[in-house]
């Protein structure tokens, strides 16, 4: 018997985001191994403690550069639709899925505004010590890139020349 599967698209439903997010997921072993509270000591003083509008939490910045890396997306506008998406991405910085998340140029304005090059660098070499410290580091691993490129040749025009 041929069934028509029903319409729920705009149904409401209850569920917990830890159970969507697979035990072997990258992201949820990196969260079980890092301390990310250390990037609060990292940027404390580029946040002003009793002035202005409240701010972005910064690890949940930093955690979004470092899915956009992980997973090779090409831009921060791009990683924002994917994290409205994914709910691995979402539980990794704490969000539940009807939680807004940062607009691409409030990110793109820290990095490039509020957060030093000394921050980001010292924020890069912290994840790197941990993650070495863990053994999730390997220096033997090589990577090549193999990218195909035309040349711009004209097999069809060919000037004969004589070479003295």
């Amino acid at each position: 018997m041929l069934k028509q599967e029903q319409e729920n698209r705009s149904q409401m439903e209850f569920f917990c985001v830890d159970e969507f997010v697979p035990q072997e997921h990258l992201l949820r072993k990196i969260e079980n191994l890092v301390d990310f509270n250390h990037i609060y000591g990292l940027v404390e003083e580029l946040y002003c403690p009793d002035n202005g509008r409240p701010s972005c939490d910064p690890v949940v910045l930093f955690k979004m550069v470092l899915i956009q890396h992980l997973y090779g997306m090409p831009s921060l506008r791009r990683t924002v639709e994917e994290i409205r998406m994914n709910v691995a991405y979402r539980w990794f910085l704490g969000y539940t899925m009807a939680d807004s998340i940062p607009y691409f140029a409030t990110i793109s304005y820290n990095f490039k505004h509020r957060f030093t090059e000394k921050t980001i660098e010292d924020v890069f070499h912290w994840v790197l010590d941990e993650i070495a410290a863990h053994n999730m580091l390997s220096p033997e691993t090589v990577f090549i890139d193999g990218t195909h490129i035309k040349a711009s040749a004209n097999m069809k025009k060919r000037i004969k020349k004589e070479v003295i």
